[in-house]
């Protein structure tokens, strides 16, 4: 019976060292911290306080889906710049026992009087990035209900229990939080509510300093109490109406009673030998699946192109510009117009855009491709002991979004209609309950036996690292903690040579990049601009989760305990 344990204890061992990547050496290893590795569920966010809140649930029956509700909303209350019950949500649910994935697109729509020609009258020719007119309606609230009801096994009460205390109570400020929350005081300022909200003594509550929310409890507890329908037509959304009215706003009853997140079919495409999911339109998800299809035409990982190499990071940002010229042109809310997704995912359109990346020289001026015919957000991810996995992502958009909260219920709304274009012949155009191009990708892979569910957050960073986490678990044999840590580069601009990179990458090789022409701003070794993710994966041949949380947030990859 021992000498048995013993067996399974090796091969778990084993398989932690091997999995999506070699054998590895217990010194002198190249990342920080270890994978987390367990039979039982983990939860990976942004937060410690959010990812207890997530296990406490599995350890209490709740499944995957439920923990990734309780995190969520713990979040909303520990990070309230980041994300929050005001904001849009996107979910990918991988169903172990059906086998199948499930997309939400929990995004909200413009208010039906917010058009492009109401904002011409009021002297405007550009979106507001902030305000009354950047507000959506929120989809988060709707989108935990129908998870819930679709998955869950808890009932949401259950799942915003924990939340709804830490906002009573109050919770000490973390270091990334706070030096995240100081910069909004200014925009907080210019709403009573918000300033009352969340400044103390008219500042952001520092480090350690113990902050409470009461008014966010009372939302919570009345979704708990009541469902959606507290949100959309009960009492919350009688506070919601009072602010936009006060504000000069267009939303009414009507967009938010009527409005409902929908079920979604991911979109994936093939990279070597692994299976990578995102959802589709309206959000970003497209330009990573078609970066990938371009990098996956170069040699990424052998010789001359090992990470780090300038052959290979020049490839990759050279895909970017491709993937992202595309995206923005032909891309934007799905219903009542036709978009080429299939077109830009295929790779035949790949090994076109490829013959574009000169190996010298880079390219500042990416256009899109002649079709044929014609930041601040929160990831999280979930898996629990049966192997019910949950990637999900979750937005204001803008730090503190809009800047605006409706007196009397603790959350900031978000500024999602920012994004829209003025441009009439654009896809991307603003129109009434009309939803806008998201930032927001939630993403998962497969190969075999292996599940795998990611993110990477940071507005327009988020293709683009996805891409980079793939390339290095698929190409560059890193594990999921690795892979997080691996230095990563971002180009947050459409146009121009312009790129951020972290200084870890080596100086030569920085410097082989400007001969190119790349033109480096040059960040931290853990920069916040390259964004954070959580990643768990779950080996199905031998039923254990392994979890991974990125250095360059608060957060931690917490296991449950096993009660019984």
């Amino acid at each position: 019976m021992r000498t048995d344990r013993w067996r399974r204890l090796l091969l778990y061992l084993f398989t932690a060292m091997t999995i999506t990547g070699q054998l590895v050496e217990a010194q002198d290893r190249g990342q920080a911290r270890s994978m987390v590795i367990s039979r039982d569920g983990i939860v990976a966010t942004e937060s410690p306080l959010a990812s207890q809140a997530g296990a406490h649930i599995l350890e209490h029956g709740g499944n995957a889906v439920d923990a990734a509700i309780a995190a969520n909303a713990m979040m909303g209350v520990v990070a309230p710049m980041m994300n929050g019950i005001g904001g849009d949500l996107f979910v990918i649910v991988y169903d172990a026992k059906a086998k199948k994935l499930y997309g939400l697109n929990a995004s909200g729509w413009a208010p039906k009087g917010l058009t492009i020609e109401f904002l011409h009258k009021q002297g405007l020719r550009e979106m507001p990035e902030q305000g009354v007119q950047s507000i959506t309606v929120p989809g988060v609230v709707d989108g935990w209900q129908k998870l819930a009801e679709k998955f869950g096994r808890k009932k949401l009460a259950e799942d915003l229990a924990a939340a709804i205390r830490t906002a009573k109570d109050g919770f000490p400020v973390p270091e990334l939080t706070a030096a995240e929350w100081a910069p909004e005081t200014d925009l907080l300022r210019r709403d009573d509510a918000a300033s009352k909200t969340y400044l103390v003594q008219d500042r952001a509550p520092k480090t350690g300093e113990v902050f409470q929310n009461a008014d966010l409890a009372w939302s919570l507890q009345q979704i708990a109490s009541y469902g959606r329908d507290a949100f959309y037509k009960g009492e919350i959304s009688k506070k919601l109406l009072e602010a936009m009215k006060r504000h000069g706003g267009t939303m009414e009853a009507q967009d938010l009673a009527d409005y409902s997140s929908e079920w979604v079919e991911p979109i994936s495409t093939t990279y070597r030998d692994w299976t990578v999911y995102e959802l589709p339109p309206n959000g970003q998800g497209l330009a990573a699946l078609e970066m990938l299809n371009i990098m996956e035409t170069f040699p990424l990982g052998q010789k001359d192109y090992g990470f780090g190499s300038t052959n290979a990071l020049h490839v990759m940002m050279e895909a970017k510009k491709l993937a992202y010229a595309d995206l923005i042109k032909y891309i934007g809310e799905p219903r009542k117009q036709k978009l080429p997704v299939s077109t830009l995912l295929s790779k035949e359109w790949a090994v076109q855009r490829a013959k574009l990346i000169d190996p010298d020289h880079a390219q500042c001026d990416a256009t899109a491709g002649q079709l044929p015919g014609g930041s601040d957000t929160t990831y999280l991810s979930v898996v629990d002991r049966e192997g019910n996995m949950v990637s999900l992502i979750q937005s204001n958009y803008s730090a503190f979004g809009s800047g605006i909260v409706a007196a009397g219920t603790g959350f900031a709304l978000q500024n999602r209609g920012g994004l829209f274009s003025l441009d009439p012949a654009s896809p991307n155009a603003l129109a009434g309950r009309k939803r806008p191009l998201h930032t927001i990708i939630p993403a998962f892979a497969q190969k075999g036996d292996t599940r795998m569910a990611f993110g990477i957050m940071g507005g327009w960073n988020q293709s683009q690292a996805h891409a980079q986490f793939i390339a290095n678990i698929v190409d560059f044999k890193m594990n999921i903690q690795a892979a997080l840590e691996a230095p990563r580069f971002s180009k947050r601009t459409f146009a121009g040579c312009d790129v951020m990179m972290e200084n870890r990458f080596p100086q030569n090789v920085r410097n082989e990049l400007t001969a190119k022409g790349h033109k480096i701003e040059l960040r931290g070794a853990f920069s916040s601009k390259v964004g954070g993710g959580q990643v768990v994966l779950r080996d199905f041949a031998t039923g254990v989760n392994y979890g991974a949380s990125d250095p360059r947030k608060d957060g931690q990859a917490i296991a449950e305990l096993p009660l019984e």
